[in-house]
């Protein structure tokens, strides 16, 4: 299936079996490593900080550091890629990952894990906006959906077995081994990455001087700043209830419907469920229609699917509603990764594509915040009705207000 999605007339690496294993065994498998690896962290990181005996406040921010993380490297990333090459700030991503997570097992104190899953931020991020840059180096624009949103799938994927396996681990081996487990998948990928990702000669590619990279990453961001502006905004927008999400639904069931803890993972699993089944619908709606054909109905439905979960009454209400949002965020699979590469100038992709996962950050990580400062000021109905509008905002800009980039050439006017 992932064949034919890449099969074109045209010829490239990636049209012939031997590029098709390539991009499998240097950027799909090593993504499932991470993902994996992100999955497996989540039922036993926030047991392992409540047992330093800290409250919630500090629990929280612990489970916020490795996005806080992120934040701060984002941009620095994008801007070393042209320094050190693209495979090997991934390969230095994933180590940094890897061993801060392994140094988990051995912390001491609390704030030795704060530092610890800040520094797996600065790996996760090096990581993924490596991976970023690498496929839209290696995938031309009329594939670039498809081969993205199977990136999207494979996220999906770890996403949704890696909870189940790091709950048997912790469960067999105990709470701290399930962080040996995290470092082994990761350095998988580290090891993958390392024996067949390949740097091309774009990444690889020096300035004519020390700043014309940044004189003209400047220039291209002066030169469509409405695009940018509109996109970025948006982006936040759709990645605000992307994240709001995984809040909303088991609060809203465990606070108001009194579910149990066994409801609410089953239909968190089929609303995930749902989401990872459209992957490769979503890549062939963006290569085959543009990508507005995808990006607007994925966060229209999902905004529906938000505004409805306060007149749930039963398991039945919220399972339907849930349903509905996984349904639109699948339709959405890697549609912000495709559009960022659409976007971003060949010139200075690398800084592009920091900046582009910077704003991107900014309303994953924020979500859970606008969620808890509502709700706690008002009531969990006021800060679901925020986000469904966050929703609905993302879906109205990206259609009146961002162009359709599958059709442009040249995304970004030339500084």
């Amino acid at each position: 299936m992932v064949t034919a999605f890449l099969r074109s007339k045209r010829k490239n690496p990636t049209d012939s079996a031997n590029g098709l294993r390539a991009l499998i065994l240097s950027f799909y498998l090593p993504a499932l490593m991470v993902t994996l690896g992100q999955g497996l962290l989540v039922p036993i990181l926030p047991l392992y900080a409540a047992d330093f005996e800290i409250g919630y406040g500090l629990i929280g921010l612990i489970l916020a550091g490795e996005a806080i993380g992120t934040l701060f490297a984002d941009v620095p990333t994008g801007m070393i890629q042209r320094r050190f090459g693209n495979k090997q700030v991934m390969m230095m991503g994933l180590f940094v990952k890897s061993i801060s997570v392994l140094l988990l097992f051995f912390a001491p104190t609390i704030w030795i894990v704060l530092v610890l899953r800040l520094f797996a931020g600065f790996g996760r991020s090096m990581y993924t906006v490596s991976a970023h840059l690498y496929v839209t180096n290696h995938i031309d624009l009329a594939k670039r959906g498809k081969a993205i949103s199977i990136f999207g799938g494979t996220h999906r994927l770890g996403g949704f077995i890696g909870p189940a396996v790091g709950g048997v681990i912790a469960g067999a081996f105990g709470l701290r081994a399930g962080f040996i487990g995290v470092a082994l998948v990761t350095g998988i990928g580290l090891i993958l990455v390392a024996l067949f990702t390949r740097n091309s000669k774009r990444e690889g590619a020096r300035p004519s001087s020390e700043g014309d990279h940044h004189i003209h990453f400047l220039s291209a961001l002066a030169s469509n700043y409405r695009v940018l502006a509109s996109a970025g905004l948006a982006q936040v927008f759709g990645q605000t209830i992307r994240a709001g999400r995984t809040v909303v639904i088991p609060l809203f069931a465990a606070d108001v419907l009194g579910l149990g803890v066994d409801q609410i993972g089953l239909i968190v699993s089929i609303s995930v469920a749902v989401d990872f089944s459209l992957f490769l619908v979503a890549g062939w709606l963006m290569d085959r229609y543009g990508r507005k054909f995808a990006i607007v109905p994925c966060f229209g439905i999902q905004a529906l699917g938000m505004a409805l979960v306060p007149f749930a009454a039963s398991y039945t209400g919220l399972l339907l509603a849930a349903v509905l949002i996984g349904l639109g965020n699948g339709l959405g699979s890697g549609s912000m990764m495709t559009l960022g590469s659409d976007l971003s100038p060949a010139r200075s992709r690398g800084e592009f594509l920091g900046l582009w996962r910077l704003i991107g950050d900014v309303g994953h990580t924020g979500a859970p915040l606008v969620v808890g400062v509502v709700a706690e000021i008002l009531v969990l109905s006021s800060a679901i009705w925020v986000i469904a509008g966050a929703g609905l905002a993302a879906s109205s800009i990206f259609l009146f207000m961002v162009p359709e980039t599958l059709k442009r050439k040249r995304p970004l006017a030339a500084a």
